[in-house]
């Protein structure tokens, strides 16, 4: 594998030329395409080529020696990557004194290594290879593969791939690159990195070459160390790559979301995605401001000035949006005028009434206790079928609003509805929180390591609480907080299925009835607000059957990746940061239904 040095002579001297052999050139690397800037005389060219970056792929223009023109002329498009340009000069290069220790370096074979491959890139979230690149192909000789095998379980704990110049475009400098390096962060052997980087190097001398050329991330410290001890060194050369949702976090800057919860967050990467400015405000509130084209927008997660009570001036919009507000806040309100608008509602009667709530108990048999104002299921109590547990519950929800509401109890699921502009974005079966017993840890154990996984999971946004209405409901499935259930037992510890208490979301967008879907729709032109969350009870959501319970107008649009909520929140407050393709369809459906 080695060559002996003598053999190496150094890279010519001066500036590439400009008649290439393969002018521009390309290779494909199955997670993009390595777009070789110096080989292609016209910067129009390299800017077509980069315009057909597949989707799902991250190509990139390297060796660009003036990324300032090529930017320039499609700067919506293209960005400077922030990387820096390493070399290592063969001539220079000095051999390892040591062997691998616990693994070896194998080229790699792609019909057995290529899931295990991309294990490790999206271990460092990067694109991994599409699955029939290696079927077509590869690249044959253009490309080097080699990867590390733990030699006791011969897993694949390493990777590294290389490019061939000479091959790829008759390169008169004979030069070589290193590209995807990726090391399993969790292997216990030392010097897997250094260990593909000296076995490509090596490997490209043996070919002949006179140097390798690498590109990584600027503030990566540790791999910037390693490169500089095993002598390489900076070229004034740069990457351009073209904008992205793969490479967003490399274009977008400093993230003022950071802070933020993932409501807002969610909100404000969308917009930054488009170059909306945004002014986080109070990150702990959730509240920041967007601005584009003249036109700013105050927003607390996904409740903006469209159907804030803000007094954004003294004009009918204002005092509209203020009564919209006031009338999703209102869950007795909301109730009265969705029921006018020929929105199916449960039975309900005044908290204060006790023979009204002692006959629809014996009517229905199960009642739902809940605060009229209120909001992340605070207060809350479903599924009651005893007068006693009912007054309780009036007594709790009490104390979060002066009016308290007591409704009927429907069986089914919880069904959220995201309209947003009036039209069904998205929809998830919301289900309570339950444990699962383990033959060891107590209830109180389980619930509370259940709570740590729901928080860690959502950002610390839902949390069991361990309260009355918790521990009502593990009596109800027949515990007591203290005690062990079986391995393998399932059951809730609430019976609301709100996210804020624990509660999971499953999304169901593309099963959704066509009545439910005009029923939340016709929920939201009701009490005229542009944005909210619908909450039915349904048998299933591919039927039609729904009973209303509330609207909330801030719901949480990052509860319902992938659908695009966000995407469509922000068209609706900034219309013109919409691609034309898209605001004449929009312009026509909005025409249509006025």
């Amino acid at each position: 594998m080695r060559t002996p040095f003598a053999r190496i002579r150094r890279r010519p001297s001066g500036r590439p030329p400009t008649d290439w052999p393969r002018p521009n050139a390309l290779v494909d690397c199955g997670w993009g395409r390595i777009l070789f800037a110096q080989t292609f005389e016209k910067v129009e060219h390299l800017v077509l080529e980069i315009r057909a970056e597949n989707p799902e792929q991250r190509d990139i223009a390297m060796y660009v020696t003036d990324p300032h023109v090529l930017i320039a002329s499609a700067p919506a498009e293209l960005f400077l990557d922030p990387s820096h340009t390493f070399r290592l000069n063969f001539a220079t290069y000095r051999t390892w004194d040591r062997r691998p220790s616990g693994f070896i370096v194998r080229r790699m074979v792609p019909d057995t290594d290529v899931d295990a491959v991309n294990r490790l890139y999206a271990l460092h979230r990067m694109v991994p290879v599409r699955p029939e690149f290696f079927e077509e192909g590869g690249e044959a000789r253009l490309l080097t593969h080699f990867v590390a095998e733990d030699e006791e379980t011969g897993a694949v704990i390493g990777t590294v791939t290389g490019i061939d110049h000479s091959m790829a475009f008759e390169d008169p400098e004979k030069g070589s690159s290193l590209w995807a390096l990726a090391v399993d962060p969790q292997t216990a052997h030392a010097g897997v990195g250094e260990a593909l980087i000296r076995w490509l190097a090596e490997h490209y001398i043996a070919r002949g070459a006179y140097s390798m050329d690498l590109s990584v991330l600027h503030d990566n410290a540790g791999a910037i160390a390693l490169y500089a001890k095993l002598g390489f060194y900076r070229l004034p050369v740069f990457a351009v790559k073209r904008r992205n949702v793969i490479n967003e976090r490399l274009f977008v800057g400093h993230d003022p979301a950071k802070d933020m919860n993932p409501y807002a967050r969610i909100i404000i990467n969308e917009a930054r995605r488009r170059n909306i400015g945004v002014d986080v405000i109070d990150a702990e509130g959730g509240l920041f401001q967007l601005s584009s084209g003249g036109r700013t927008v105050k927003c607390r997660e996904s409740l903006s000035e469209l159907t804030s009570a803000v007094a954004l001036s003294s004009d009918d919009k204002a005092i509209t949006s203020a009564v919209a507000l006031s009338i999703c806040d209102d869950k007795a309100m909301t109730r009265r005028i969705v029921e006018a608008a020929g929105v199916v509602v449960p039975d309900e009667v005044e908290a204060s009434d006790r023979e009204a709530v002692k006959a629809m108990l014996e009517r229905h048999g199960s009642l739902v206790v809940k605060p009229a104002r209120g909001e992340q299921g605070r207060g809350v109590a479903v599924d009651l079928d005893t007068l006693e547990s009912v007054e309780k519950a009036i007594e709790i929800a009490a104390t979060q609003s002066a009016e308290v509401l007591v409704e009927s109890f429907h069986r089914g699921d919880d069904l959220r509805l995201i309209v947003i502009g009036f039209k069904l974005v998205a929809a998830a079966i919301r289900r309570p929180a339950e444990v699962v017993g383990n033959g060891r840890d107590t209830v109180r154990q389980l619930i509370e390591r259940q709570s740590r996984r729901r928080a860690a999971a959502t950002g610390g946004e839902s949390k069991i609480p361990l309260d009355a209405e918790t521990e009502r409901c593990v009596a109800k499935a027949g515990y007591a907080m203290d005690d062990v259930p079986a391995e393998g037992i399932a059951f809730p510890v609430r019976k609301a299925a709100n996210l804020h208490t624990g509660g999971t979301i499953h999304d169901v967008t593309d099963q959704v009835h066509p009545s439910l879907a005009a029923a939340a729709v016709r929920v939201a032109r009701a009490i005229d607000i542009p944005v909210v969350g619908v909450d039915f009870i349904v048998k299933h959501p591919a039927e039609p059957d729904y009973v209303f319970i509330e609207a909330n107008e801030r719901p949480g649009l990052a509860n319902h990746e992938p659908q695009p909520t966000a995407q469509r929140f922000i068209d609706l407050l900034f219309p013109l940061s919409m691609p034309a393709a898209m605001r004449e369809p929009r312009r026509a459906d909005a025409a249509a239904q006025h």
